[in-house]
Formats: C-alpha cells, structure tokens, sequence
C-alpha cells in the first residue's frame, strides 16, 4: 500500500494532515555503486573521518532487483512499476505517444512514457563509458535490451515525458532523456538541428505502467532549516551554505554537518538528488533555479560574468567515463547546464541535468570547457546534505489499537484529539519528528468519551511531528504534518 491521508483539517490557521505509517510513493532507488573510490580510482574502504568517507558505497539502500515477467515486461521490486524490456526502433516524441497509448503488452494496455523520474529510477552507476565509446552499460542488461547507437554508441539516449520548459543550443525545443551508454541525464533537441523545426528527431522510449504517483514529491518545510520529503522519507538541508567545493571536501562537509540536532546527514546519491529538481522550473522561464521555492540555492554568476546562474551540486556518486574511471563524480545542474559553442556560452542541456565533474583540480585552472557541447566544469561544487528521516511504515500493536487512526487539530496552544474508543487509562505522547518530546499526558481513569484535549508547552510550528498513543501494553503511532 501507498502512504495516504487519513484526516484532513484547516483550524486557527494549521492545516493537520495525519498520515497513517505506510510505504513510501517515491522509493529512491541505490545507484549499484558498492565500490570505494578516491579522486583517481579504486581504493580501500574509508572508515568515518578518514578522507572520502560518506560516498554512495558508504550508505546502500533499496538495493536495485527485477523480476523478468517473461512476457516482454520487467518488474522493479522496489518501485513496483512494471517495463517494457525491449524498446523496438527510434521513433518521434509525438509518436512515442501514439505507441503508448495502443500498446498492448504482457496482457496489459495502461501504458505510458515514462517521466524523467521514472526513468532515471533505472540507472545504475555501475556502468562504464570512455567518451563516445560504451564499455559497460548503465542498465541492467540481464533483463533490459540496450541498444548502442550509430553513428556513436553513445547515440543511444532514451527519452522521457519531460519536456525542458526552457529551451536549448540555438532556441532548439528540447525534451529530457537518459543516457544509459554514458550515465547522463541532457536534454536533446526535440526537431534535428537545422530543419527549422519541420523534421522531427528520433530517440528511444521504453515504456512503463503502474503507480502514476511515483516521483511526485511531497514537501514539508520543518521550519528550521530543514525540508522533509514524505515521497521519500528523506530530509533535505534546505539551503546550501554558499561554499563552492570539490568532491573530497564535499563529503567531508556532509559527513560533520550538525544542522538542528541531526548528524547524520550526507552527501545525496545523484538519483537522491535528481529526485528534488522541479522540472516545471528553468533560469530563463521562472528567474529560479530548476527547485521548489521552498529550497534556497546561492545565485552566483556565470563563467562570462552575468548573474542569475545557480550551481552544479555535487553527488557522492563517482561517474564512469573517460581515460581515468573513477576520477569523475556526478553533480545535478539546478541552474543552466551550460556550455560554450562557437565561443558563445548557452543553455546547452537544460536545468535538471546530470553530467559529471573531475572530483579534483587547480582553483585557478576552472572554469573550462570540455566536449562537443563545451561543458562548463567548475570542479568546485556546491552541497546539499541530506539524510534519512524515516524509511519503514510506522508500526502498531495489536488490539485495542491496530488498523484505528486518529483525527488531531489545533487551538490555540491545545492538541485536541478525536481517539479510537477505549474503556481504560490511556498515555499520549507529542514528539518532534527527530525524537525530542514535547509533551506527555497520562489519563489514569476510565475515559468516558473518545474526544480529550491537552495544552501544549510550546507552539506549533509547520512541520512534521509524531503522536504516540499507548494503551494497555498496546501502541498506535501516526505521523501528524503541520502546514
């Protein structure tokens, strides 16, 4: 089951959402990385405080698993979204519509094109890549077909729903896809460059049915610096502290970052981190970085100088590619992911995108510009911690209590409770959603209605909290979100 919203109710300016301990809609899948890497290649494990502590290999979560439906379809264990194996020829993006909707496959017809979250949920960064050449592929090919390209291998981009509400390269109408020969997330040109937009330009779809709701993010801002996402159970440092770095001191921040009583924070994986971008959100159509508005990302100024770029912000994801594997790591662009071409530094792939950077290098030999596209590396990145707040449903015990909710409002400064029936003493408990307490009662006698009230020491403030109710040896816990 889904997590869904049990109570629902604006009073004295809260809106109280209980929300019952179920699993989550937006699971962030693990990168595969289970390798240790420093800033040229393989290396021993590092143990806490030592350098290049806190990268993906350090944190392994929803370990990435397929189920071959033997049909033609692919089922992810963790998402639960069901996919076509085979993609079949390039085709156009209105007709990848057309397709999905009169596919019928594996005895289902509910098919669609996937979102850019959807898709990238498949990468795996154990994929290797030299530049144009394709070494090991960024899927897994034990269940999934993938197709090199040609000309290049690397000419095999697959391409999602996602259209970039910005435009690209020389205005170019551009749609978002994934790269899984190279292990990047750009956007491509929707039409083929050069036909003023009469020809339209082909690219792979892989197709997928099921749960509509996942990567739909659904934000609480904590109210003290901190923005938890109940999709994920994740917890987001809610602004970057205005440092550039590169990757070494990146981790090392995360890793010994106390941010509101929490020190568990780390350096995201880049899936964790392309699962905050909004995509709705672009520099040059909102004048804000490719985020919810609840975030805050430094504006600083592009490498001609002009201000109203955002940063590149690191991932504890070393990438793949080049003549020295293990050198690179993988950042997601919030601002423009720019490059210079013909001397002219443009919006070449679009904000959201995820390319890679070298994890070290000599302040003053960046900026630079590398490849076709003449991507801008800057070296030196920005931070956005994260950590986990919750991962498992909340769970209850037994009778009275079991499969009972509650409904919660405030007034004033006093919780008020609507409480699943019950005959004997019964203990309530109000907890910040990081454990501190901040209220307990105890009702000692026989309660003769289901509807009391407490004051509450402290006030309220937006954010998410949890109610313990025990009863008789028996608990009920529930999530409360305060907006």
């Amino acid at each position: 089951m889904r997590v869904k919203t049990i109570f629902t109710m604006l009073l004295a300016s809260f809106l109280i959402v209980i929300v019952q301990g179920q699993d989550l809609t937006f699971p962030i899948i693990g990168t595969g990385v289970t390798e240790f890497y420093d800033e040229s290649g393989i290396t021993s494990e590092p143990q806490p405080g030592e350098p290049f502590y806190g990268q993906d290999a350090h944190y392994l979560k929803n370990i990435p698993s397929y189920t071959d439906n033997n049909n033609g379809t692919v089922t992810d264990d963790v998402t639960g979204l069901m996919w076509q194996s085979n993609m079949g020829e390039k085709i156009s993006f209105d007709n990848a519509k057309i397709k999905a909707d009169t596919l019928s496959l594996g005895g289902h017809t509910d098919w669609r094109v996937p979102t850019l979250k959807e898709l990238y949920s498949l990468i795996l960064f154990t994929g290797r890549a030299s530049g144009q050449e394709a070494i090991d592929k960024f899927l897994d090919t034990t269940v999934f077909d993938q197709p090199l390209g040609s000309p290049r291998p690397i000419d095999a981009q697959t391409w999602s729903s996602n259209e970039y509400v910005g435009t690209t390269m020389n205005a170019d109408a551009t749609v978002f896809g994934v790269n899984f020969i190279d292990g990047r997330i750009k956007g491509y040109p929707k039409f083929e460059p050069g036909t003023g937009g009469q020809t339209p330009n082909k690219m792979y779809f892989r197709m997928v049915r099921g749960d509509s709701t996942y990567g739909i993010n659904d934000f609480v801002d904590n109210s003290d610096g901190t923005i938890t996402d109940l999709s994920t159970g994740l917890m987001w440092q809610q602004a970057d502290d205005g440092t550039s770095r590169d990757w070494e001191e990146a981790l090392a921040y995360a890793e010994n970052l106390e941010l509101e009583g929490h020190t568990d924070w780390r350096l995201p994986s880049s899936k964790e981190l392309q699962g905050i971008v909004d995509y709705t959100r672009a520099p040059d159509v909102t004048n804000s970085p490719a985020i919810d508005p609840l975030f805050t990302c430094t504006e600083i100024n592009d490498p001609d100088g002009n201000p109203g770029q955002y940063p590149y912000y690191w991932s504890g994801t070393t990438h793949l590619d080049g003549p020295s594997p293990g050198g690179a790591a993988a950042y997601i662009a919030f601002g423009e992911a720019q490059g210079k071409m013909n001397n002219t530094l443009m919006d070449v792939h679009g904000a959201g995108a995820q390319r890679s950077d070298p994890k070290s290098g000599d302040p003053s030999d960046y900026p630079q510009f590398v490849g076709p596209q003449g991507d801008v590396r800057y070296v030196y990145n920005y931070v956005r911690c994260v950590r986990t707040a919750f991962t498992t449903p909340i769970k209850n015990s037994g009778a009275p209590f079991q499969k009972s909710s509650f409904s919660a409002r405030i007034i004033g400064n006093r919780l008020m409770l609507d409480l699943p029936f019950c005959q004997t003493s019964i203990h309530i408990k109000f907890y910040q959603i990081n454990g501190k307490k901040i209220a307990s009662f105890k009702y000692e006698k026989n309660l003769q209605s289901n509807k009391i009230s407490f004051a509450l020491p402290t006030s309220i403030s937006s954010g998410m909290y949890l109610i313990s109710l025990k009863n008789n040896g028996k608990t009920l816990n529930q999530r409360i979100v305060v907006r």
